[in-house]
């Protein structure tokens, strides 16, 4: 997240792709690609004449591969994704804001305030699933710990292989 993520709007320059070029490089689907423009989490394309297709940006496709490692990074929902993303469109705007020379130290300090915002806001959700992560590490650990104390158990009394695979069984259920 340490770099803004780019906004769409066609860009400037020549790289141009139609959907299944940029479907094909990020690893996904023409389907997913109008799904998140429709929900927000990509530009909607501009309007364009009947039977020519929408051109994708380098900028744009960027955009989609940050979409999608974010949501695979995280697993989050796609409202959360959006959630995530708005805020960093917003620290973007806010860091375009401080560079001018034009503004004052006041407005600098409501800007910075507006990023601690933003930045809290993503932070938020990223150690609410760094706490589920951390909940089903400790569950697997203690799993573990159950199985491996079995199988010392096992070890000891002799018991047949297949007394010992239904007990690591149940242990590994439990």
């Amino acid at each position: 997240m340490s770099a803004p993520l780019p906004h769409a709007g066609g860009g400037d320059g020549p790289f141009r792709l139609r959907i299944g070029d940029v479907a094909r490089r990020a690893g996904t689907t023409p389907r997913t690609i109008r799904y998140y423009e429709e929900i927000g989490l990509l530009p909607v394309p501009p309007a364009r004449q009947s039977g020519q297709h929408r051109m994708y940006s380098e900028e744009e496709v960027e955009r989609l591969r940050e979409v999608m490692r974010l949501k695979d990074l995280l697993g989050v929902s796609l409202e959360e994704l959006k959630t995530l993303l708005a805020a960093e469109e917003a620290r973007a705007e806010v860091r375009a804001q401080l560079q001018r020379a034009d503004v004052d130290a006041e407005r600098r300090r409501e800007l910075l305030d507006e990023a601690l915002g933003h930045i809290d806001r993503q932070l938020e959700l990223v150690r609410h699933r760094a706490g589920e992560l951390a909940r089903l590490e400790d569950e697997l650990c203690a799993t573990r710990k159950r199985v491996k104390r079995r199988l010392r158990t096992l070890s000891g009394t002799g018991e047949l292989d297949g007394d010992r695979d239904r007990a690591l069984s149940e242990a590994a259920a439990r």
